[in-house]
């Protein structure tokens, strides 16, 4: 497995860049809102007590530069003991806390053409090879042009339709209105280090790399992170009907390590050429690459927003929007003809040049332990007075 560093999950111009997240401290008993220089984290739960509430603040980026006091970690120690899992120790925790975790699917032509494959397959993994074959031959390349909701799709629609290909993956990676669900409770989401959970029922499943964009209570998207939008193939090729047993079980929602707030030299024209990388590590000496490019996601970052935010639905607290991937796996691991699935202990990199990485590894769902911290916990340690203990290693 790769060796990792601080500064290794930091972006690239880290020096420039304004980063706040979220640190277990166990000697207080609860989450601290955080910010990062350098080497250097920074409590200001005295300040902001949610990240929630500092995305809902008139200048995040402003309330976070004028409360820096002394700091109170080395990032270093948090990245350690976040990678070893060492839960006495302070560690980071997903960036995120009372929003809503929110996701949009088949935001991408390729990852759309791999979701028909899967209703196809109806989520046998034995059948994907031969069943993508028959598909990509039907489909072609030339439907990676159409614009969703388009008078070009529409007539794509009728084709398809007439040669028995048309599916609800193509109405809603084709037609006017994008899908977006719930992935998450609030407050269930894992952060860097974390192990990312995948249940026993399932045997077909992948990591989906995509960015995330941090939404205020008013629609307005004030930062970005990286998220694993883990996905059991088997389960959703079953029936769509399923996208919550596939998408929303313990520990399959993961997010950071930090979020990059907005400021005057990064915002949402910053990311829409960027790169997102995958690398996945087994332990069975297998390595598999890929890669989500922004740039060819197909439709608008605020289209994405406005679907899921408006009068239909607001969000007192704000909301995370994983916005889709384009990288579905089809690289043989186990037999030839079955593709990819996860292994257990398997290390997951996530990575972009201006939000650094996300790694996690890969466990049991139903080993894993337990989400115990909720709501009612974190209502009950903010209303606490806590002493700021001094910094430490």
């Amino acid at each position: 497995m790769t060796t990792v560093t601080a500064s290794q999950i930091l972006p690239v111009d880290a020096d420039r860049a304004l980063l706040v997240g979220r640190v277990w401290d166990p000697k207080s008993g609860g989450p601290r809102v955080v910010s990062v220089s350098g080497q250097d984290v920074y409590d200001h739960t005295e300040h902001v007590g949610t990240v929630s509430e500092l995305m809902d603040s008139e200048d995040p980026a402003g309330l976070i530069t004028s409360t820096r006091e002394a700091p109170r970690w080395d990032l270093a120690a948090l990245v350690n003991a976040s990678l070893a899992q060492d839960r006495e120790c302070p560690h980071l925790l997903a960036p995120v806390d009372l929003q809503v975790i929110k996701a949009c699917g088949v935001t991408f032509v390729g990852s759309m053409i791999e979701r028909v494959i899967e209703e196809r397959c109806a989520g046998d993994f034995h059948k994907a090879a031969a069943v993508r074959e028959s598909v990509l031959a039907i489909l072609g390349s030339d439907i990676a042009t159409v614009r969703p909701g388009s008078e070009q799709a529409r007539k794509v629609k009728e084709v398809l339709t007439a040669k028995g290909m048309w599916s609800q993956y193509l109405e809603v990676g084709l037609g006017p209105d994008p899908e977006v669900f719930t992935k998450a409770p609030v407050l269930s989401s894992v952060g860097f280090g974390s192990r990312i959970g995948l249940p026993t029922f399932s045997q077909w499943n992948n990591p989906e790399p995509e960015l995330v964009l941090i939404v205020d209570s008013k629609g307005q998207v004030r930062g970005a992170t990286l998220g694993n939008d883990v996905n059991l193939r088997d389960v959703e090729g079953r029936s769509a009907l399923l996208l919550g047993m596939a998408k929303d079980n313990n520990a399959s929602s993961s997010i950071g390590p930090f979020v990059r707030l907005f400021d005057a030299g990064f915002n949402l024209e910053s990311l829409r050429s960027e790169d997102i990388t995958l690398t996945v590590e087994g332990t069975d000496g297998y390595r598999l690459e890929g890669q989500n490019s922004l740039s060819r996601i197909s439709r608008p970052f605020e289209e994405l927003v406005g679907a899921a935010f408006g009068r239909h639905h607001q969000y007192p607290d704000g909301f995370a929007l994983f916005t889709g991937t384009l990288f579905a796996p089809t690289k043989d691991r186990d037999q030839p003809g079955l593709g990819f699935t996860h292994h257990d202990a398997d290390q997951v990199t996530i990575s972009s040049a201006q939000l650094g990485s996300l790694i996690n590894t890969t466990g049991t769902t139903e080993e894993l332990p337990a989400w115990s911290f909720g709501i009612r916990d974190l209502m009950e340690y903010l209303s606490r007075s806590v002493q700021v203990p001094a910094r430490q290693g």
